[in-house]
């Protein structure tokens, strides 16, 4: 957690709260960093909470967004935070007779008959 109330970037305990400085920019040529600005933050910061399954609508309010779609602006996603939503179906499967019965695999039907999909 931060020392200060209401800030993230302090300097001496003191909010920082001007960005484009000349301090600002010999600290970006010194880490060789080109092309960014303070507001790519929190375009970085939208999407970490969003990978690491922050919801769309409480990102929101943390951000100050009017809408969900400028949170989708900010939250770009890579789509590796949906893996484990992949699979979440698999446990779904058909009962009856194997030779009637569908492969969920492949949607292909084994037989005739009545189905019913069990968990």
């Amino acid at each position: 957690m931060g020392t200060h109330l209401t800030h993230v970037f302090t300097y001496h305990s003191n909010p920082v709260t001007q960005v484009n400085t000349k301090a600002w920019r010999q600290a970006l040529e010194r880490a060789e960093i080109k092309d960014f600005r303070w507001h790519d933050l929190r375009h970085t910061w939208a999407s970490w909470h969003v990978q690491a399954g922050t919801p769309l609508h409480v990102l929101q309010e943390l951000g100050g967004w009017e809408s969900v779609e400028m949170v989708r602006r900010y939250a770009h996603l890579s789509s590796e935070h949906l893996a484990g939503y992949v699979d979440r179906l698999s446990a779904l499967h058909v009962v009856g007779d194997e030779a009637d019965s569908y492969d969920l695999a492949t949607g292909n039907k084994k037989g005739l008959g009545e189905k019913h999909l069990s968990l």
